[in-house]
């Protein structure tokens, strides 16, 4: 029996095909992923998880902004910057902020539910009013990251968002702040204030949760970013800074990464 063209060609397809999906599997999961992750600044950052938990250990919100500086220098910034720290979780200040949503009355320390990163609920969480209640605010979270960065000093990470609302938890039914989904806008304001405030010696950006479209909160709240975290290195004593300090270009290739997904994520969120 002759072995024709047409029938060599049909066996032939399955194995071309498995080797294109693979190559599409190596390329999407693998190698792509690969180039766009960078950690030249703060190398010992690279092995840490980005993203925040619930107290169930549900995945919440991503790390998005880092500081490097003291305990000290992260208070005075940021108050420098018009953020004010945030106040415990007690019985009266959830009583507070109650109030505050309901009769729409200023509480400007009100608490942030608690989130944990490397097991730990966050040392900071500071946040800037919007309007005159609790349900609209601006807010970040901190944790210290590394007790030494490069230059010696604490390495902060955090997740900036802006509260848009109360409402119910998508996946637990609790009341809860909802957030908006571009956080890498929070992520600049934070960035703009503290440069604002003079207070910052330069800025870098090292990878976080890598380029997300459709990501979901612990509350089940939409978000999207391009993945990466914006850093402040500090002055030290927090004062004093240039009024125009430089920010260290990331590599090229992230760079090019950054200016497309803005542009999809651009026409992602103007579609109906």
């Amino acid at each position: 029996m002759v072995d024709s063209a047409e029938n060599r060609k049909k066996r032939r397809w399955p194995f071309r095909l498995a080797i294109v999906l693979l190559a599409y599997l190596a390329l999407a999961y693998f190698l792509l992923p690969m180039l766009w992750i960078h950690h030249e600044h703060e190398a010992g950052l690279a092995s840490l998880p980005m993203i925040t938990r619930t107290s169930d250990d549900i995945p919440a919100d991503p790390l998005n902004v880092g500081i490097v500086g003291s305990d000290e220098d992260i208070v005075r910034a940021m108050h420098a910057a018009g953020w004010s720290a945030a106040d415990a979780v007690t019985l009266r200040s959830s009583i507070e902020i109650a109030g505050s949503v309901v009769l729409d009355r200023p509480y400007h320390s009100a608490p942030v539910s608690p989130l944990y990163y490397l097991g730990k609920k966050e040392q900071y969480a500071f946040e800037k009013a919007v309007g005159r209640s609790a349900d609209r605010r601006h807010h970040v979270r901190f944790w210290k990251a590394l007790d030494k960065g490069d230059d010696g000093r604490p390495v902060w990470l955090g997740s900036a968002t802006f509260d848009r609302g109360v409402g119910l938890s998508h996946d637990t039914g609790q009341v809860t702040h909802h957030i908006d989904a571009n956080i890498d806008a929070e992520r600049d304001l934070l960035m703009t204030d503290l440069r604002n405030a003079k207070v910052v010696g330069h800025f870098f950006q090292i990878s976080g949760i890598g380029p997300t479209l459709f990501g979901r909160n612990g509350g089940g709240d939409p978000y999207y970013t391009d993945g990466e975290i914006h850093v402040a290195v500090l002055v030290p004593g927090a004062a004093n800074g240039p009024a125009d300090p430089p920010t260290i270009p990331p590599p090229s290739l992230i760079a090019l990464k950054d200016a497309v997904w803005h542009g999809i994520a651009s026409q992602a969120k103007s579609e109906p």
